[in-house]
């Protein structure tokens, strides 16, 4: 990644999409008078040399003063002395920690990259020191400083640390499968943050940053801001956050279960209030390799999460957008602890979708990836559940979704499980196996539910006679039900026809 922001952009212009290159026509046609660009220049000269009593984090009096001066950067006027600092190479040794502050604080001013044609040379001059920073970054020996962290915190915090005005998307989700299809909204400030965003990534993950130290300044405040960050509509943007967010916790020990209980408070939100966010998959992902490095046995708030947040997640019609995700943090509980398979596929059937058959396909996917890792006692707890509702889905008139639950017999685990509990399952699902093969429409389901109707015949024909001869009297009886209810509403015409020039209420016996 680091190639393509160094290997691709030369050292005087930007080559960055959306962001045209400075040309001396636009920067002479955007200059204003002399007296603006004093007064500009006395603001940048401001923030670059403020010490960090007035460029401290959460200093209210800061925030006023960086807004107030990049109030002034985002208007109109362009400055003639924002100019570039000297590089790293041009100074001694003993005077690059110091320029690394000056340069730090120098990109604490922000621009506006809403407008592509205001402030070009101000824009790339500040795109450059930041690509100086992250090389400096790798390239530092020696532990950074508690000033350092405290500038570089402040830098990333005033760049990335922003509201968005997300979309509509009522009118974007058709069974919650859609969305794939429509275009990411893209930041255009983008080029400028993925430098912003690197430069954070490294400084986190540098042998040089001191966990102990940074800590103070990778607070909680600062983790619940990268967090809000997730909703961005920009995919490149919530693929750096991904990264970061998996270091800081890989790092940042003392601030596990804060992370772990702030992503809680965002899925609940998410799924009993809005089913509108865009990071959901994303913090899947990270939670993925989390969970996957839980010790055993599993501790309660660990069992917790997965009942009151993980079976959940499957409730929203957007599942689709994180359903792999979704699937493989269930997967890795089942594999962690066995017996928590009952829980979790009773929590699958408790969510089960009615209505929406591309969701329906998806559930029984992660159906048979949990029932692979299922053993014999957890299995025998739940079938009988299990297999009312699978027997559902084998009569479904939508082909996909009788042909995936067909589909569990092409598993050799799962077949396996179902023939040693045969006695209790096949009652439960030969009256839709039937049916299948009498008259379903779809030639494939037709086939496929022969095969499975083979299976059991082959394997213990007894039981499969004893089946075929109770669904027989079933539909016998079924039939005479039928026929009394319509002898029943055939006498009550008669009988209403024949007093229906009375008033008088008409008893039928």
């Amino acid at each position: 990644m680091i190639k393509q922001i160094f290997g691709k952009i030369p050292r005087k212009h930007s080559k960055y999409a959306g962001e045209p290159s400075p040309s001396s026509s636009s920067l002479t046609t955007s200059k204003r008078s002399e007296g603006g660009n004093k007064r500009l220049s006395s603001a940048v000269d401001d923030v670059i040399s403020a010490p960090y009593s007035v460029l401290s984090i959460g200093n209210n009096t800061e925030d006023k003063f960086v807004r107030d001066k990049n109030s002034r950067l985002n208007g109109n006027l362009v400055s003639a002395s924002y100019e570039a600092l000297p590089s790293f190479r041009d100074v001694p040794t003993s005077e690059k920690q110091l320029l690394f502050i000056r340069k730090v604080k120098m990109c604490c001013v922000e621009f506006d990259f809403t407008d592509p044609t205001k402030n070009l040379k101000e824009k790339e001059i500040k795109r450059q020191t930041l690509l100086e920073l992250v090389e400096y970054m790798t390239s530092t020996t020696g532990k950074f400083t508690e000033t350092v962290m405290q500038e570089v915190v402040k830098m990333v915090s005033v760049n990335i640390f922003r509201e968005f005005t997300p979309q509509p998307r009522e009118n974007k989700l058709v069974d919650g499968v859609d969305l794939e299809e429509d275009e990411p909204a893209m930041d255009p400030a983008w080029p400028h943050l993925q430098v912003v965003y690197e430069f954070l990534l490294r400084f986190v993950a540098s042998p040089e940053t001191d966990a102990k130290i940074a800590k103070r300044y990778i607070d909680h405040s600062f983790v619940l801001k990268l967090l809000d960050l997730f909703d961005s509509e920009d995919p490149r943007e919530r693929e750096y956050l991904k990264t970061i967010l998996h270091r800081i916790y890989g790092k940042f020990m003392v601030h596990r279960p804060f992370i772990r209980k702030a992503i809680n408070n965002i899925f609940y939100h998410f799924i009993f209030e809005t089913e509108k966010h865009n990071g959901v998959a994303e913090f899947l992902e990270v939670l993925g390799s989390i969970i996957n490095g839980f010790a055993l046995p599993l501790k309660e708030e660990h069992k917790l999460f997965l009942v009151r947040t993980l079976i959940p997640l499957h409730k929203p019609k957007c599942l689709a957008m994180y359903h792999q995700q979704l699937s493989y943090c269930i997967t890795q509980f089942v594999e962690k602890d066995c017996k928590l398979a009952d829980i979790i596929i009773r929590g699958l059937i408790k969510y089960w979708p009615v209505t929406n058959s591309s969701k329906e396909v998806l559930f029984l996917n992660e159906l048979e990836e949990v029932l692979e890792a299922t053993q014999a006692p957890e299995f025998q707890r739940c079938m009988v559940p299990l297999f009312h509702q699978i027997s559902h889905s084998l009569n479904s008139l939508h082909f996909q979704v009788a042909e995936r639950a067909l589909f569990l017999w092409n598993n050799d685990h799962i077949e396996n499980l179902i023939k040693q509990n045969r006695k209790v399952i096949l009652p439960i699902i030969f009256p839709s196996l039937e049916k299948n093969a009498r008259h379903h429409w779809n030639q494939a389901v037709h086939s496929l539910t022969l095969n499975v109707r083979k299976i059991f015949y082959d394997l213990d024909p007894d039981l499969f006679k004893s089946c075929q001869i109770k669904f027989q009297n079933d539909e016998a009886k079924e039939n005479e039900v039928k026929e009394r209810r319509e002898a029943i509403w055939k006498r009550l015409e008669e009988v209403a026809a024949e007093k229906a020039a009375s008033n008088q209420p008409i008893l039928v016996p």
